[in-house]
């Protein structure tokens, strides 16, 4: 582990991922990682293992890795976002959460994204040597995203604004926390039903009390009511099984659904995020297929549809349930389709030495 993770070559590719990550904007980057999975998961089908280097070096390397691109990216805009240097209000959200906007050129983002990028690769590799029984690369995301929140002085979780912390209502009701209480002060009149706030020119008078900033800020505001989840969750849990049986690979799903972020990156609204529901539900059909002495040991393709679309659920929901724990109070991004993965792979790795399915797939089990 010490050679692998003092490894001049692979620090230095970190560090420019990480920056890369800073300067095109999180969301950029890790679509420009999906594209890279499915060219890598491409070439092995086409060409066989020799070209699993695009996949494994690349795509999942030191340069563009989530934990490294997409973690150094969201640690480098929370910290534009707390320098002053985000653009206005964009989504009603705190500006730390704008993980779709590049970032620049300014030498202290980057230095930020880079540090960041490295300290993910660390993760990462310690994670991969290690081979603790969950994905190691959304493992690193996550747990970037709580250091930049620890490092950069945000809260953890965030201050709970309706009933309870799992409560959407007040989103739901558009409700406005007081300018007093985290948000940029405007008027009632100036803050458009259900539109971007409008930060008014002139100066504004002491007992202003409306903020742009919502009360409470779901990770999708299209994607975050329990049976819509649990919906998108089965349907694509079914696809992301599919592409896994009919290749034999975990990751093309992934990738797909990656590079499907570009159409919300661009601003399409509605568009759902789904990779966290594809490498989970993906790796679990694989899982049950392969042959061994298990409780479903070699099912065929039928069954093991099924249980992708189990795990389809399962994973949407924790994703959802992450979320409005650790996102929808807090002013940065903690990413809940890593939380996801790492839940659902954690899963795969237990059902395997339960004995109920005969193989991990891909997930590393000690």
């Amino acid at each position: 582990m010490i050679d692998a993770l003092t490894s001049l070559p692979e620090i230095v590719a970190s560090l420019g991922g990480g920056a890369f990550g800073a300067a095109f904007g999180p969301l950029p980057a890790f679509v420009f990682t999906g594209f890279m999975v499915i060219a890598g998961e491409a070439a092995i089908l086409v060409g066989g293992p020799d070209y699993a280097q695009i996949t494994n070096a690349i795509a999942f390397g030191p340069a563009f890795s989530p934990a490294v691109s997409f973690g150094g990216g969201v640690a480098a805009t929370a910290y534009a976002a707390k320098k002053g240097y985000m653009d206005g209000f964009e989504y009603d959200y705190h500006q730390a959460k704008n993980i779709a906007q590049a970032l620049g050129t300014k030498p202290d983002v980057l230095f930020v994204g880079a540090g960041f990028g490295l300290l993910g690769w660390w993760m990462q590799v310690a994670f991969d040597t290690l081979a603790l029984p969950y994905d190691p690369i959304a493992m690193g995301v996550v747990l970037s995203a709580i250091f930049h929140r620890l490092i950069l002085g945000y809260s953890i979780i965030g201050k709970v604004r309706g009933s309870g912390i799992l409560d959407m209502s007040p989103f739901e009701r558009e409700e406005r926390r007081p300018a007093t209480d985290g948000g940029e002060r405007v008027t009632d009149s100036e803050t458009p039903k259900g539109g971007d706030a409008i930060v008014p020119e002139q100066e504004e008078t002491a007992d202003s009390s409306a903020s742009a900033r919502l009360k409470v800020e779901p990770w999708l505001g299209h994607q975050y009511k329990w049976a819509h989840v649990a919906t998108l969750g089965a349907f694509v849990g079914i696809l992301g099984g599919w592409v896994s049986i009919v290749t034999g690979r975990a990751f093309l799903g992934f990738g797909i659904s990656a590079a499907s972020l570009l159409f919300l990156n661009l601003g399409i609204e509605k568009v759902p995020v789904t990779h966290h529901i594809t490498l989970p539900a993906g790796t679990a059909a694989l899982a049950v297929m392969a042959d061994g002495d298990a409780v479903v040991a070699g099912l065929g393709e039928g069954p093991a549809l099924l249980v992708a679309l189990v795990f389809g659920v399962i994973c949407a929901l924790f994703g959802e349930l992450f979320q409005r724990v650790f996102y929808a109070h807090g002013d940065t991004h903690v990413d809940p389709p890593a939380a996801a993965i790492v839940f659902g792979t954690f899963l795969v790795a237990i059902m395997y030495f339960a004995g109920v399915f005969p193989d991990a797939s891909w997930v590393p089990t000690f």
